[in-house]
Parts: structure tokens; sequence; C-alpha cells
């Protein structure tokens, strides 16, 4: 019997002490290293509700083009490790994959859809006009007219291309230059609009020239069309189409002459990299992100990345530029900057 009580009494202790146990980690009595409640809050969540949630949709050329969608996706993880965000990536094989793939995250109800590329103006329109609880924004295009949950994300490409373009002229041997597009669309032609202008402007004697491949993912169109331009004397390629282009640097390679790359810095592609057109699509993604957090997303508009706004800018350099041609090129950015050179942003 005795036994028995004393049993019992422990048992009692033990449900005692467990129940103590309990109400001291409801207080907050956890060890140091413990990040859970208002301390662990991420930024993402401080609003007392779920995380922000992006989808981000890529355009054919894919998350492997190296540039681009490969930079858009950067913009996304960034914002993913720092505030916190949710978000998931579609690749698009196909225009008739973007409305399907916009609609999907309308129908998930993301924070922010975000569309890569110009050619998904139209689609993107679409989506936005179907969800309109949630927020979109285009990559290199903006809609007329204005949609209230929609953004366009817009460079001013035509800033690089001079850059790279007073590089190319300053560095070219025979005399001649030239350029790769992709489609001929507003953003490729800002590019190709400011590389013609800056060159000639900062060598009167540079001839240039170029072709279009009408693809942005077809390597062996843009290095057909290279390989043609190199056999005519050109000694600088800028590739401006994307995954297409990466085939018209590779031309540069197999002949042995420079090329300049367009989006991200491609100097990681060899020694024949002459230097690249960057346009810093990882930070208006990014910045667009981080609005649609803070709750100062503003649809219905247009915002512009240009040089003053390190939305664009020049890549590593070859280390066989000379000074004076980075000097000519630093000449032409504070040029651009305090407004006394007035950049075309359509091919003549």
């Amino acid at each position: 019997m005795n036994v028995k009580r004393r049993s019992s009494w422990l048992a009692l202790l033990a449900l005692l002490t467990a129940a103590i146990a309990i109400a001291a980690a409801g207080c907050g009595g956890g060890d140091e290293g413990d990040t859970s409640g208002a301390a662990g809050t991420t930024p993402a969540e401080t609003t007392g509700g779920e995380a922000v949630s992006v989808g981000l949709v890529t355009d054919i050329g894919g998350l492997n083009d190296r540039g681009f969608n490969s930079l858009a996706n950067q913009g996304l993880e960034n914002a993913k490790s720092q505030l916190g965000v949710q978000g998931d990536v579609l690749e698009s094989k196909s225009d008739a994959d973007y409305i399907p793939n916009l609609s999907e995250f309308g129908q998930k109800g993301s924070n922010l859809v975000v569309s890569v590329g110009f050619l998904m103006t139209d689609a993107t329109a679409q989506a936005a006009k179907a969800f309109p609880d949630s927020n979109f924004a285009i990559v290199d295009s903006a809609f007329d007219p204005a949609i209230p949950n929609a953004q366009g994300l817009l460079f001013k490409e035509q800033e690089a291309g001079c850059l790279v373009g007073v590089v190319g002229a300053l560095t070219s041997k025979t005399g001649t230059i030239t350029w790769v597009g992709g489609q001929k669309i507003p953003p490729v032609d800002r590019f190709i609009a400011g590389y013609e202008f800056c060159a000639k402007d900062a060598n009167p004697d540079i001839k240039v020239s170029g072709s279009y491949s009408d693809d942005f993912v077809d390597q062996a169109k843009c290095k057909e069309i290279a390989l043609d331009q190199i056999s005519k004397g050109s000694d600088v390629v800028f590739q401006v189409a994307g995954g297409c282009g990466l085939g018209a640097l590779d031309a540069a390679k197999q002949e042995s002459v420079w090329g300049i790359g367009v989006d991200a810095d491609q100097s990681f592609l060899g020694d024949h990299i002459l230097t690249s057109a960057v346009k810093r699509v990882d930070v208006a993604v990014f910045k667009t992100i981080e609005a649609v957090q803070n709750g100062t997303f503003e649809g219905g508009g247009v915002t512009t990345f240009g040089l003053a706004e390190d939305g664009v800018g020049l890549g590593k350099v070859s280390s066989e530029v000379p000074q004076e041609t980075l000097d000519k090129v630093e000449e032409y950015k504070q040029k651009i900057l305090n407004g006394e050179i007035q950049i075309p942003d359509t091919v003549g």
C-alpha cells in the first residue's frame, strides 16, 4: 500500500515539473541562441501575416542564358535571402507558356509577379487585368494605357551601349567594329544606338556595322552572323542577343578578335571579352520586391534605371586596354551623368 502511494506521489511530481517547464518556455525562457518569436521575425513577416510571395516568369531564353533571365532570378534569390520573401520561378519554353505561367502565380495569389522581357508585354497586361489582387512588374516594357496594379521596369541601355562603344572604337585595330542583335525591339536597339553613336563620337573614322539574328536562343545563328562580320574586317563584336549572342562571342574567341558581352558581366567567358554593357536587372527586380514588401509599390507607372540609378554600367574591362582609353570612358560617363551628351535611343 505504501509503495502504491509513493508511486502516485512521484507521478504527480513529474507532471508538476513538466507543467512548470512548459510555462517557463512560454515566458521566453529559451537559451540565448533561440531566434524564434519577435526577435527572429524576418522583415517580410513583420506585418503580422505571411511572408511576401513572388513569382518570376522567364522569357524563352530561360535561366541558363547567362545574362538577362539569369540576372532577374538573381534579384529574386537576393530578395529571398536578404528580405525573407518566398519566391518561385517558371521558365517559358515558348511564347505559348507566357499566359499559363503568369496565370499560375495569379491564381496562387502571389503578392508580386515579375515577367522578364519586352516580348511578354501583352501577356502580362492580360494577366494583370485578370488578377487585380496581385501586383505585376515587367522588365524592359511598360503599359499603355496604364494598369493600376502593374509597373514597367525600363533601362537606359543606350548609356551602357555608349560606354562599350567608346572602348570598342578606341581598341579596334582594323577600324571596323560590329554588333549582333537579337530581335529588333526597343531594349536591343537602345544598346545598339548608344554603341554606334559613341563609337563614332570617340573615333570619327570608325566603321560600325551589324545585323539581327531574329532569335534570342539559337547560338548557331548568332555565331554565323559574327563569323561573317569578322571575315569582312571587324575585330570587335558586341552581342545584344541574349543566349543566342553567346554564339557571337564564341565566334570572336575562335577568330581571336574581341567580344563585348551584354546584360551581365560576361568576362567569365574568357580573355577575349573586351568588356560588357551591364544592365542590372537583378537590382531592378530586388528593388521592386522590396517596394512590395514595404508597401511603397506603385502600379500604373514606370521606373527607369540608368547610370545615375546604378541600373546600367560597364563590366570588367580587359587588362590589355590602356589607361588613356579608360580615362576617355570615364570622360563619357561624366558627360552622361552631367547631361552634356544626348545619346539616341533608336537605331537610325
